[in-house]
C-alpha cells in the first residue's frame, strides 16, 4: 500500500525519535491528526484499499477512490456530460482473493435527484451479492439516461447515453476482472433508472442479457401523458420553490431550469411533433428485448390506488409493458406487490426505498442464478 506523503513524513519522524518518549508521543499524536485530516481514522489505516483504476475510454478520474475495498466511489469527468460524476462500485467479498476469476456486472441506475455518492443507493441485497460486480453510475438529478436533443441549455453537455454505454462500461471492463460480453452484463434501475434500464437495453441489446425495472417510468406514449409531465417537471424544476432554504440538497431541486423540450423535444402530440417521445417509449419497443432474448423483470406496487402517489402511475406503465410482452408471447418475471403487504417489512406499496429494497432481495439471487446459467 502506498502511504500518503503526510503519513510517510510523520512515520519517518517517529523512527528518528526512538528512545525519546516525549517527542515520540507527540509524533504519534501528529500521525493521528494527519490520518484524520485525510479522512482515514487511525484504526482503519491498514484496512484494504479500493483497487487502483486507470483512466480509460474518455473518463478522467478526479482524486483517489473513497470507501472500502469492496464498496467504493470513483469520481470522473468527461466531455460528454458537464461537471464531475461519481460511480459507486460494489465488489464481491472474494474479489481480491481470486485474482484469476472474472465476474459478471450488474449496472444499476438510480432514480431522479439521487447520486451514487449517497451510500443509500448501495442497497443491502446489492452489497450482499456473492458472485457479481455492481456498478452504480451517476445519471444526473434528471439526466433521464438519454443524449439530450438540446446540448446548449444552462445544464451544459448532457450526453448520458454516450457516457454510460460508450465510456463507463469499457472503463469498468478495462479496470476490473469482468465477463466483458453480453452474457456477463445486466442493467436495471428504479424509477427514472427503470426507464433508463429498458431504454439502454432496447438501444443496445448487444450489450445486456438481462434487464430489470423497479417502479420504472416505463411508458412515454401520448396515452400515458402523466409520465411525460413527470419528465417535464424535472426539466422545468417546478418543485424547486418548495425547497425553501435547503437549496440544491432538496430532492425537488433538479438543477438549472431548462426548456420542457430539452430532452425529447415538444411533449405535445401536434402533427407528430412528439416523435422523439414516442421513439423513446419503452412499451412500444418491448419487441426489441424479445427479439434479442433478453431476460425481462418488472416490479411495481399500486400506490394504494391514489393517483397522487407516483407508484399508481408506475403500476399502469409496468402493466402495459407486461401486456406488450404477453402479446408477443415472451415470458417475463413480473411482480405487482400491490399495497406491499407481505413484500418485506418496510414496503407500503408506494414509490419508496422500502419497496425497492425488497425488490432487490427478490431480484439479486435470480440475477446471479441467470448469470451462472449462461
Amino acid at each position: 500500500m502506498t502511504l500518503h506523503p503526510a503519513v510517510t513524513a510523520v512515520t519517518a519522524r517517529l523512527a528518528a525519535l526512538r528512545g525519546r518518549p516525549a517527542r515520540a508521543k507527540a509524533a504519534v499524536a501528529a500521525l493521528a491528526t494527519a490520518l484524520l485530516a485525510l479522512g482515514v481514522p487511525p484504526a482503519q489505516a491498514g484496512a484494504p484499499a479500493p483497487p487502483p483504476l486507470t483512466d480509460a475510454s474518455g473518463l478522467t478520474q478526479v482524486g483517489a477512490a473513497t470507501g472500502s475495498a469492496t464498496n467504493f466511489v470513483v469520481t470522473v469527468t468527461t466531455p460528454e456530460v458537464a461537471g464531475e460524476h461519481r460511480i459507486r462500485i460494489l465488489l464481491p467479498r472474494d474479489y481480491a482473493d481470486n485474482p484469476g476469476k472474472r465476474y459478471p456486472v450488474f449496472y444499476f441506475l438510480h432514480g431522479a435527484s439521487d447520486d451514487p455518492g449517497n451510500p443509500g443507493v448501495a442497497y443491502p441485497a446489492l452489497t450482499a451479492a456473492q458472485s457479481m460486480i455492481t456498478v452504480i453510475p451517476d445519471g444526473g438529478r434528471r439526466g433521464w439516461y438519454t443524449n439530450w436533443l438540446d446540448q446548449k441549455t444552462a445544464a451544459g453537455a448532457q450526453n448520458w447515453k454516450n457516457f454510460h454505454l460508450s465510456q463507463v462500461i469499457p472503463f469498468i471492463d478495462a479496470n476490473l476482472r469482468t465477463v466483458a460480453s453480453k452474457k456477463g452484463r445486466a442493467v436495471g434501475g428504479l424509477s427514472m433508472g427503470g426507464f433508463g434500464a429498458l431504454h439502454y437495453a432496447q438501444r443496445r441489446p448487444d450489450l445486456f442479457s438481462q434487464v430489470a425495472s423497479l417502479s420504472g417510468a416505463n411508458e412515454l406514449s401520448r396515452n400515458h401523458a402523466v409520465m411525460r409531465a413527470a419528465v417535464v417537471a424535472t426539466l422545468t424544476n417546478i418543485g424547486a420553490p418548495l425547497c425553501g432554504t435547503s437549496g440544491p440538497a432538496c430532492s425537488l431541486n433538479f438543477g438549472p431550469t431548462v426548456s420542457s423540450d430539452a430532452i425529447f423535444g415538444t411533449p405535445y402530440p401536434i402533427l407528430g411533433a412528439d416523435r422523439h417521445w414516442n421513439a423513446a417509449d419503452p412499451v412500444a419497443r418491448m419487441g426489441v428485448l424479445a427479439q434479442a432474448g433478453i431476460g425481462v423483470t418488472l416490479y411495481t406496487g399500486n400506490g394504494g390506488g391514489n393517483p397522487a402517489e407516483p407508484e399508481f402511475w408506475a403500476q399502469s406503465a409496468s402493466q402495459h409493458a407486461k401486456e406488450r410482452l404477453d402479446a408477443l408471447k415472451y415470458p417475463s418475471h413480473y411482480v405487482d406487490y400491490g399495497n406491499g403487504s407481505g413484500w418485506g417489512s418496510a414496503c407500503n406499496g408506494g414509490h419508496n426505498a422500502g419497496c425497492w429494497a425488497q425488490d432487490l432481495v427478490d431480484y439479486v439471487p435470480r440475477l446471479e442464478a441467470a448469470f451462472a446459467s449462461e
